[in-house]
């Protein structure tokens, strides 16, 4: 008889536990996101954590030194953070009197980041900054789906380091948000694609939804690109493909208008007045001076429209707009290689099935940049050079997927065809750099030198050995990247103020540099604003009022200037009120619904930032919106809403010149009258409150 084993302690176990050996979940996770996808070598990880963080520190690098970047969206946030209601609407002011002239999610970001971590120039300009990284990353893994690594590599560093993301990730406008929705909803579109799958397209649909929300019909540009698509690729029925595109509709529709419903229903006695419209309404905005009317010059309202088939005063359209001027060094230093590109790798791929993947991938960001492209060379309303932005997704990825393929492509022919990419590139980047005079003219000769002899060694690449090859292409890389990079890097470190800023240095035949876009805008046309913050008598109220005196705080090439008497700004720019000019702001604020008003948004946007108190801003940001008509303000006055009238400093007024309402300047007129004239820290202000008087004093 054998002798029973004996009995082993509660706490042992002859059996291994697997799982006990297995590292924490926590720590599996991370080690999936080092190592990223199974099939991926093992630098892939790395190089893209690389990227995403030397993106990071591009974007933040001294984000400060631009202060309140442009204060017409800085206001509006800083309202949002006091105000639900004037965050919900978009008000430039927390007493909710009128709303920024776009819709407003890009200002809910900004608002809640502001109402966390206090007003700064850090909580306004980082969401952008982070912003610009996650639109990297999201573009690495979109054309990494379809295509290598160092394709979707190759991407994410020509989106990070065209000169122009670089500006507006490290600025206030909506386009940083705008950009990163709709590189989302290409991406799923490209995953709807892959297995017809309805959840996808909907959420495409309901990004660019959210892309309407930001910057209203331009979000539409991509729309027909993403729908042919996904009618043409997805490997399913054509029954199927049009029932989901329909839901995609709908979803497009609730995404994109449920704001505008409520906007429209709501009694425009209890919300603020529509800034930029005529008539109070958010459609009118948005098909007009926001929508159709960029497209033709007819602007109501507008300071400098155009209307012809020059495009006015915002420069000669045609084909070639983007490729000219101080356009060019914006986003243009790889356009022709994005369209060589694209031609030679659809032709490399062949006769691929209707479903593949790559070429779906081709037609999605082929189709975003000639689409939206075109649309900037031809329209011939409202331009600014900083739009350009939202064609560095589409050229980053049609560079990576393009390089990529003809690299694949063992034949002689297309080693021959990526070699002349790499030349042309070359040659025209050292044409670009040759246009900023001055400017460290020995990179172009490095860029053409090193352009020449790696497009020499692509051609003969079939020859070559393997560490060769290596070296040709980073010699190749470099030669392509290094023109942007150094525009990049002059943009991240110059301040940009204002409402027009441009990347790189001043290039020669143009207005723009380092900091801003001089006197490109309204300002510059004769409206009497002196140039972009600048404090000319002008005409309208600051013609009647006065202007603040020389040496006023202003701007200059779109760079804050400091050390003034503490003008109020211009149409372009707000600029720092003086010390005592917020003493007064803020004295008894809480007994008025608004502190001061003043006429143009950046008048008032400059006042409100620096006191923190409600200011309304008359005649919305060109001065030429009827809010509120003269008889509204008499009204707000007898009432006691108002404690001061402001002098502007060249913002806003002369509506009727461009259609507009002339309802600011009847205020003026009506306020200069009636009222005592005060200077309060080299600023001219009008106390409401005191009762009417045609005298005029000076403290």
């Amino acid at each position: 008889m054998s002798t029973p084993a004996p009995a082993l302690p509660r706490h042992a176990n002859p059996v291994p536990d697997v799982r006990a050996a297995e590292p924490p979940r926590t720590r599996r996770s991370l080690d999936r996101l080092w190592r990223g996808r199974p099939d991926d070598p093992a630098w892939v990880r790395p190089s893209l954590i690389a990227l995403l963080a030397a993106t990071a520190v591009l974007y933040l690098w001294n984000l400060g030194d631009s202060g309140w970047g442009n204060s017409f969206y800085s206001a509006a946030a800083q309202a949002g953070s006091q105000s639900w209601k004037a965050m919900f609407f978009g008000a430039s002011d927390a007493a909710s009197s009128i709303t920024v002239d776009k819709t407003p999610m890009s200002l809910w970001v900004m608002a809640a980041s502001v109402r966390v971590f206090g007003l700064s120039s850090w909580s306004i300009l980082v969401p952008q900054a982070l912003m610009g990284v996650a639109g990297v990353g999201l573009l690495y893994a979109t054309v990494r789906r379809a295509f290598t690594p160092a394709a979707g590599l190759i991407a994410g560093v020509v989106m990070a380091t065209t000169p122009v993301a670089a500006l507006m990730f490290r600025f206030n406008n909506p386009d940083a948000l705008l950009v990163l929705l709709l590189v989302g909803a290409a991406y799923a579109t490209l995953r709807a694609v892959e297995r017809a799958s309805t959840r996808w397209i909907v959420l495409a649909a309901v990004l660019v939804g959210c892309g309407f929300m930001t910057k209203m019909l331009q979000a539409l540009l991509v729309v027909p690109v993403l729908v042919l698509v996904y009618a043409v690729c997805a490997p399913t029925t054509v029954r199927r493909r049009v029932v989901d595109l329909l839901w995609a509709g709908l979803a497009l529709l609730l995404a994109g208008g449920w704001w505008v419903a409520i906007v429209e229903l709501v009694p425009a006695s209890a919300r603020p007045y529509i800034g930029g419209s005529q008539d109070n309404s958010i459609l009118e905005l948005a098909l007009g001076y926001n929508g159709l009317g960029r497209l033709s010059g007819n602007e109501t309202g507008s300071v400098g429209g155009g209307g012809g088939t020059g495009g006015g005063n915002w420069g000669s359209t045609g084909l070639t707009r983007l490729l000219t001027g101080e356009n060019a060094g914006q986003a243009g230093w790889l356009i022709p290689a994005a369209l060589l590109l694209l031609v030679s790798g659809v032709v490399a791929l062949g006769r691929a099935p209707r479903t593949e993947r790559r070429r779906a991938a081709f037609a999605v960001w082929g189709g975003w940049l000639l689409v939206t492209g075109l649309t900037f060379s031809l329209m011939q309303g409202i331009f600014h050079v900083y739009y350009t932005v939202a064609l560095a997704p589409a050229i980053g990825a049609l560079v990576g997927m393009g390089a990529v393929t003809l690299w694949q492509r063992r034949e002689p022919g297309w080693s021959f065809v990526l070699g002349a990419v790499v030349m042309i590139s070359a040659a025209w980047s050292w044409s670009l750099l040759g246009a900023a005079t001055g400017w460290h003219p020995w990179l172009r000769w490095v860029v053409l030198g090193l352009g020449l002899a790696s497009g020499l060694a692509l051609m003969a690449r079939p020859w070559l050995s393997a560490s060769l090859r290596g070296w040709t292409v980073a010699a190749a890389l470099a030669a392509v990247l290094l023109g942007p990079i150094g525009w990049t890097l002059t943009t991240v470190t110059t301040p940009h103020t204002g409402s027009i800023v441009t990347a790189g240095p001043a290039v020669q035949g143009t207005s723009g540099g380092p900091g801003g876009g001089g006197g490109r805008g309204p300002g510059g046309l004769g409206g009497g604003a002196g140039g972009p913050g600048g404090a000319g008598t002008g005409t309208g109220p600051q013609g009647q009022l006065g202007a603040p005196p020389q040496g006023a705080a202003g701007t200059q090439g779109g760079q804050r200037m400091g050390g003034g008497l503490g003008g109020v700004g211009g149409l372009l720019n707000a600029s720092t009120p003086s010390a005592a000019m917020v003493t007064a702001l803020q004295q008894d604020a809480a007994s008025y619904t608004w502190a001061a008003a003043a006429v143009g948004s950046q008048t008032a946007a400059g006042l409100q930032l620096g006191a923190e108190v409600p200011v309304m801003a008359i005649g919305g940001f060109n001065g030429s919106d009827p809010s509120p008509t003269l008889a509204q303000f008499q009204q707000y006055v007898a009432d006691g809403k108002i404690h001061y009238f402001v002098g502007s400093g060249g913002g806003g007024g002369g509506g009727q010149q461009s259609g507009g309402s002339n309802a600011s300047s009847e205020i003026a007129t009506w306020v200069a009258d009636n009222f005592t004239a005060t200077t309060i820290g080299g600023t001219t202000v009008y106390d409401l409150s005191g009762g009417a008087s045609a005298s005029s004093t000076t403290t």
